[in-house]
């Protein structure tokens, strides 16, 4: 059985976890080392690390976190925020990443999409995607950027494509309409994306309950399933979700 995959987002300002709702009214909830090693312990899958104000802010990622956090666990480990050079992509991977996320940056300056995958393979390059609702875009749904603040008139799938030609091998989809909501994910967009796509569809922002991650593989057809809020209240566990998984009949990771 094709297994799925559980990853966990640590959104994180200022070297804190934060959490909001529609990418508005974050609140701190956590240190984001002691987060991760407790998500490590419980068997996530992998680990994301966005530092969510980089771009807006235009400052780099917060490096120094990032190393701590790599240190922590030995599982995929992928990290974005204020990445927007070779250099950048550099330091991030020598602080122990597996994976580099980019997405404001992807989209003001599309080479270092390819540049990345030249240079550390395309299995290493990960395109953040942030969608709204949008009935003017031929998909439905319009990408922007700096944590949802400025609209890019780019059509989600159209940008999609784009980004994988030029060698992103995964493509982290974050609705920004069910972001922090708890109602479900955004299973129209994640469909969408993953008929229009080669590369894996990673679905963000709305997990509310474990039922709500079965049903993104099934009717989202997602290859992996991303979760914040639903774990960072402490309603429930890594295990919770996962026996949520096999209850459905997806295949889970180390069960």
């Amino acid at each position: 059985m094709l297994q799925k995959r559980l990853i966990i987002c640590l959104d994180v300002r200022d070297g804190r976890t934060t959490k909001g709702v529609k990418f508005q009214g974050n609140v701190d909830i956590g240190d984001p080392v002691a987060m991760a090693a407790e998500y490590y312990a419980q068997g996530v899958d992998e680990l994301v690390f966005y530092d969510i104000t980089a771009s807006a802010e235009k400052r780099g990622i917060m490096i120094e976190t990032v190393k701590a956090v790599a240190r922590t666990v030995f599982i995929p480990f992928c990290v974005g925020g204020g990445i927007r050079s070779l250099a950048d992509m550099n330091a991030v991977m020598l602080a122990g990443a597996d994976k580099i996320s980019v997405n404001s940056a992807a989209v003001r300056q599309p080479d270092i999409i390819s540049d990345g995958a030249c240079h550390y393979g395309s299995q290493c390059i990960v395109l953040g995607m942030d969608v709204k609702s949008d009935p003017a875009m031929p998909s439905g749904y319009g990408v922007v950027i700096d944590g949802g603040r400025v609209n890019t008139g780019l059509d989600m799938l159209a940008w999609a494509r784009e980004a994988v030609d030029r060698g992103a091998g995964e493509i982290v989809l974050n609705s920004i309409d069910a972001d922090g909501t708890q109602n479900g994910y955004e299973l129209r967009a994640t469909r969408l994306l993953g008929d229009a796509v080669s590369v894996p569809v990673v679905a963000s922002g709305g997990a509310g309950v474990p039922e709500h991650i079965p049903q993104v593989f099934q009717k989202g057809r997602a290859e992996a399933a991303l979760v914040a809020s639903m774990v960072h209240s402490g309603r429930y566990t890594v295990a919770d979700i996962k026996e949520a998984m096999a209850k459905a009949g997806i295949g889970v990771r180390g069960c």
